[in-house]
């Protein structure tokens, strides 16, 4: 309003925002207008006052800043194009451009009155002035792009008082404000020149770091040029103005000037040291000169015919490449001034800062690459090219700037094509593909260059290809140089099987190409190569097919492959690992008894495959009986291992020793002892005889104690028989095992009377046992057995048949040892009733212990043990009943032999009258013998009527000794002869009672009433003493 206030109402014509400001009515508003930008965080309202002022205010009435102060009185204020210029025109007849913030820009164009009105066409760069004196005008406003490259920086304006510094392969960006209009750029290295109206600023960078995008203030010249170009170097500013061109110092002095022949139409810093840069200058006539900034004479490189538009000079300087005004690219040599190539529809040139050979240019919207002579590369791109380095290109499309990745494949692969590794591998450091790589790599491989293969394989990390490299290389340090040999291996390695083995053959190496094709299972290939003729191969290939198929997991294919190829141990080894018996019973029987090696292969596996008849067979066929015998024991199949040796005993050890170890294990210990005793192992089988022995005593089990003893008795005189040495001592212990074994075998009897509640032995066996037992006990106990039990029962027994004095002995006898509880009030109670019975023994039982030698009547317990207290003869006791037996044992005469005995005993000679029977004493050291005559002097008297004529009191016993006559006058029914083993003599006894029949055991020798034998024989079905089965032969 007139009154310098800014009324803000919405559509309705309500006020929303009043803003007073400070001038008031002398500062009318004349104009306003809002920032149509987006990007504006607030609304901004542009105010022009005739106070010859410019001022800025939010929505909310805050002023956004201090405002802009004019020189004229403002008609007219409007945003142009998108609200980052404003257009403004009043009493000074022109109208004017400044930034958003108010800065003035320039004059856009001056008229002849004041400009009234201005305004700005909508997404457009038109601008339409309204004047006093009603002229319009339309003007077109054109920004020119004012910036610098120098490699990967690229600095340009924005909004026309910024410079953006932009790292072109990071990306990142640095803004320098300026605050007024930026006129020119440029850039080199670390200097950053910015042309401003009045002066000339200076920057650097903050550090020598690559990346680094901080600049600072360096120097600043206070000066207004007028130039067309401008150009920094390291400690110069470079100024052109037409034909003249000025080195400038930082400090603004002028130290050379060069005046060219005609308008400089481009120039470019080429590098150098500091303060000795070279700059290359093309000029509208086609001249190319090349100027150092510390030498005043400038150098020309070359005359061309057309105006220069673009100019680049290679990475080594010795390549230039120009556009001309035709937009023709040419490239010479400067050195020798000729024309390598050229190239039309060109608008800009760069060359490969790393690559020497290589160039782009643009034009008519593509992008050219060139390397070297090859054609030119072609692909779609807008803008101008402005600098190639590595495999970015940096293009700069209308405002703004881009680098863009570009492979190298094509120029690469043009390398490639002409065998030029070297230069390919050059050019693939610039950035391609993994792909373009391998292909370098292996182009090269094959092309036998090794030293860039090698390099192109560690970039894409090939380590199966650097090996194959590595072991060429170090072949050819060995000595070889067969390309052709080389090229083959690298064929191989690259599927190229037959080509490789082609040249396999070709170098003569045909094993490698065999190997070759069954290293990679090519099997029919392989055949092909090897062909027919040659047998050897053909089995290896076969050997080598069926490895495959083992280790593929085709174990039947793989086993008949090696039959196939004649390796039968292989073959046994998958078929035996798998089971398959009757595959493998078909190679024993085909294979040859000699082939040793495989047939036991084969035994070996049916062993543990528990084939046993097969093993067997196999094991026959060779003829291995050892095997065959161990066999037979492994696998517990006894009956073929005893009738094998039956044949052949010298394996006897090798079958009967496990088998006996075999019972042991099993519990079967008594036939354990007998294997052992047949393997001829007789210290294990007194071994296992004495740990079956103590067992049994300890567990009470005295049958068995007494058989086992009666056992190790006979193993005592199969010791003697092996071994004479030890004669003495196993005589004396098998007396002793004899003792023992009948001690046991009695008290089993006792044992039962007094721990079970019934007894199956009737009153006078157990007493008559009692009486045996404690008669043979004069000396030392045996283990187990208890004399308390023994007396015990002797007592009761005693006081049931009347043998009331013995049963008193017994039971004074038992006060003396240490009695159990459980026996204690039983035998308390006899004592007591014992000494109401008389003080004497039946007479029927005194009886029954008269010697039939001498016919004296023995007590029934003697402390001398079981022999006649008259005469010393022993008594021979029944086995099952213990009654005495009217037996007399009788010995031979020296000179007589227990053959010559039998005979003349079988003989029974008819009684003969002959001289008298002479009675001779004969004194034969402690030894007394009654010798009977050859003579009789009664053919009625019996030769053993003579065992009463003894003499009487004697200590010694004097045994019955017969002549050869005596023997013939036996009946052979009334002797019984115990035929021991050798060491041992046999043993004759007599009958007196020839009614009473005896029975005696061919085993053990033990006599017994027949009846009671025939009876417990029946039970048992075996002899009760020794347990020799009935139906067992004699």
């Amino acid at each position: 309003m007139m009154n310098g206030v800014v009324s803000i109402r919405n559509k309705n014509g309500e006020e929303k925002v009043k803003i007073e400001r400070p001038g008031g009515s002398s500062s009318p508003i004349w104009s306003i207008a809002w920032n149509p930008s987006k990007d504006e965080h607030n609304d901004i309202l542009a105010v022009a006052d005739w106070g010859q002022k410019l001022s800025f205010y939010q929505l909310s009435g805050n002023q956004s800043n201090k405002g802009k102060t004019l020189t004229y009185d403002p008609c007219c204020v409007s945003y142009f194009s998108k609200g980052e210029y404003i257009v403004m025109g009043g009493s000074d007849r022109q109208a004017s451009l400044y930034t958003k913030d108010g800065v003035l820009l320039g004059t856009i164009g001056e008229q002849n009155a004041w400009v009234s009105t201005c305004r700005v066409k909508p997404d457009s760069n038109f601008v339409v002035l309204g004047c006093q004196d009603g002229t319009i005008v339309c003007y077109q406003l054109i920004f020119s792009t004012v910036h610098g490259l120098y490699k990967d920086r690229y600095a340009y304006r924005e909004n026309m008082t910024d410079v953006i510094v932009q790292h072109l392969i990071t990306e990142q960006k640095a803004r320098i404000k300026c605050h007024e209009l930026v006129k020119k750029i440029a850039i080199y290295r670390n200097r950053l020149a910015i042309q401003l109206p009045e002066k000339i600023h200076i920057y650097e960078l903050e550090s020598d770091d690559t990346s680094d995008m901080h600049y600072r203030s360096k120097e600043r010249i206070y000066r207004k040029f007028e130039c067309n170009l401008l150009v920094v170097c390291s400690q110069h500013i470079i100024v052109c103005q037409e034909k003249r061109l000025q080195c400038l110092s930082f400090t603004g002095s002028k130290e050379k000037e060069w005046v060219m022949e005609s308008l400089i139409r481009y120039i470019k810093v080429i590098g150098g040291p500091p303060a000795r840069e070279g700059l290359l200058v093309g000029l509208k006539n086609g001249a190319i000169l090349k100027i150092f900034v510390d030498n005043p004479l400038p150098i020309t490189l070359l005359k061309l015919s057309a105006s220069v538009r673009c100019l680049d000079m290679s990475a080594s300087r010795n390549k230039l490449a120009v556009v001309d005004e035709q937009n023709t690219l040419l490239v010479y040599d400067i050195n020798s001034k000729e024309l390598l190539f050229q190239e039309p529809n060109a608008n800009s040139v760069a060359w490969n800062t790393q690559c020497e050979d290589m160039l782009c240019f643009s034009g008519n919207g593509y992008l050219n690459i060139k390397a070297s002579n090859f054609p030119v590369h072609q692909q779609k791109m807008k803008g101008f090219v402005v600098g190639y380095n590595g495999s970015k290109i940096f293009c700069l499309h209308v405002y703004s700037m881009s680098a863009v990745d570009v492979p190298q494949s094509a120029p690469m692969y043009q390398y490639l094509e002409r065998k030029m590794f070297k230069e390919a591998y050059q050019i693939a450091c610039l950035g391609v593909t993994d792909s373009d790589w391998r292909d370098l790599a292996t182009e090269a491989l094959e092309g036998l260059d090794f030293d860039t293969a090698k390099k192109a394989f560690i970039r894409i990390r090939d380590l199966r290809y650097l090996e194959l490299i590595n072991s060429i290389e170090e072949r050819k340090k060995r000595g070889e140089n067969d390309n052709e040999l080389f090229l083959a291996d690298v064929c191989a390695y690259q599927g190229k099987f037959h080509e490789a083995a082609k040249l396999y053959k070709h170098t003569g190496h045909e094993s490698r190409a065999l190997s070759m094709y069954t290293d990679l299972r090519m099997f029919d290939y392989a055949k092909e190569f090897v062909g027919a003729t040659d047998p050897k191969s053909s089995r290896i290939l076969m050997t080598k097919q069926a490895d495959w198929a083992k280790s593929s997991k085709e174990p039947r294919a793989a086993a008949e492959m090696y039959l196939s190829a004649g390796e039968h141990l292989k073959a046994i080894d998958i078929i035996g690992e798998h089971g398959w018996a009757d595959m493998l019973i078909d190679i024993a029987r085909k294979l040859d008894k000699a082939e040793r090696e495989p047939l036991a292969k084969c035994a070996f596996h049916f062993k543990r495959l528990k084939h046993h008849g097969y093993a067997s067979e196999t094991y026959s066929k060779m003829g291995d009986l050892k095997a065959l015998v161990h066999l037979h024991v492994e696998t517990r199949h006894w009956e073929e291992a005893f009738s094998l040796v039956e044949k052949h005993p010298q394996f006897k050890y090798d079958v009967f020793v496990p088998y006996a170890q075999w019972l042991a294990e099993n519990d079967r210990f008594e036939e354990a002892q007998k294997a052992f005793h047949k393997a001829g192992r007789q210290n294990e089988a007194v071994k296992v005889l004495e740990q079956l022995t103590h067992n049994a005593v300890v567990e009470n089990r005295f049958n068995d104690a007494g058989y086992y003893y009666w056992m190790l008795s006979m193993q005592c005189l199969d010791i003697v028989r092996e071994n004479e040495e030890q004669r003495d001592e196993m005589l004396k212990k098998f007396e002793r095992f004899q003792h023992l074994a009948e001690l046991y075998h009695v008290y089993r009897s006792i044992q039962r009377y007094t721990d079970e509640p019934f007894s199956s032995h009737m009153p006078e066996t157990l007493f008559n046992i009692c009486r045996f037992l404690l008669n043979n006990l004069t000396k030392d106990v045996p283990p187990g057995i208890s004399k308390v039990n023994t007396l015990y029962a002797l007592a009761k027994q005693s006081q049931r048949l009347g043998a009331y004095k013995l049963a008193r002995y017994s039971y004074e006898k038992l006060q003396e040892l240490h009695i159990p509880s459980r026996f204690q009030e039983s035998i308390e109670l006899g004592s007591l009733t014992i000494r109401s019975k008389p003080f004497h023994d039946s007479e029927d039982l005194i009886e029954g212990m008269m010697c039939y030698r001498c016919s004296t009547h023995n007590p029934l317990l003697n402390n001398q043990g079981s022999v006649c207290i008259n005469c010393r003869q022993p008594f021979i006791y029944s086995a099952s009943s213990y009654e005495v037996l009217p037996l007399v044992q009788f010995y031979l005469e020296e000179g007589i032999s227990d053959e010559e005995a039998l005979s003349l005993i079988d003989l029974e000679a008819p009684h003969t009258n002959q001289n008298d029977a002479q009675l001779q004493d004969k004194d034969n050291g402690q030894l007394q013998a009654l010798r009977i005559g050859d003579g009789l002097d009664d053919e009625e008297e019996d030769p053993f009527t003579a065992k009463m004529s003894f003499e009487q009191g004697g200590t010694n016993f004097v045994p019955v000794k017969v002549s050869r006559s005596v023997l013939r006058s036996m009946s052979r029914r009334d002797v019984l002869i115990k035929r021991w083993p050798r060491p041992l003599k046999w043993e004759y006894f007599r009958s007196l009672l020839p009614d009473v029949s005896i029975t005696m055991c061919p085993t053990c020798f033990k006599m017994f009433h027949s009846e009671d034998y025939e009876l417990l024989v029946l039970q048992h079905n075996c002899c009760p003493y020794c347990r020799r089965p009935i139906d067992e032969p004699n």
